[in-house]
């Protein structure tokens, strides 16, 4: 399958939903994996991506935490709603480990799944705390792109 922004984009979004799923029930990660393959069309999904962020995520879960946790205004991790909780560790697992996605593309995409899935005005919690951890993990081209 050709990979474009589209199917990137679908990974996103499935990706999402598996790690919120798996922060909800704690399920093993290949049974909610091969779940969405069974009850999704994945055929216009880059299923890469979505394995490796579902699986990175889970991995990292930890450190990821600890790259946006400063930034939540106050809030500690079970005060987030878990849309947002598994948007931010997405996210930051994307500024970590896939420098090729340029940060802006990571927090548009972050954005437009809290628009879409998460509580009222998330994406705008989403957006500020997102754009504080990209200087922290991507200094050199947030600065650049900022010049």
């Amino acid at each position: 399958m050709k990979v474009s922004a589209a199917t990137r984009s679908r990974a996103r979004h499935y990706a999402m939903q598996a790690i919120y799923q798996w922060q909800m029930n704690d399920s093993p990660l290949n049974t909610i994996e091969a779940e969405f393959h069974t009850d999704n069309d994945m055929s216009k999904v880059d299923t890469e991506y979505f394995h490796e962020i579902f699986h990175g995520v889970a991995a990292d879960k930890t450190v990821l935490d600890k790259s946006f946790e400063p930034y939540l205004k106050g809030l500690t991790l079970d005060k987030l709603d878990p849309v947002t909780l598994a948007l931010l560790r997405q996210a930051c697992y994307e500024f970590k480990n896939r420098i090729d996605v340029p940060y802006k593309v990571v927090i548009n995409e972050a954005v437009n799944l809290a628009k879409k899935f998460g509580a009222e005005d998330s994406h705008k919690f989403v957006n500020g705390v997102l754009d504080k951890v990209a200087v922290d993990l991507r200094e050199p081209e947030v600065r650049s792109a900022r010049k």
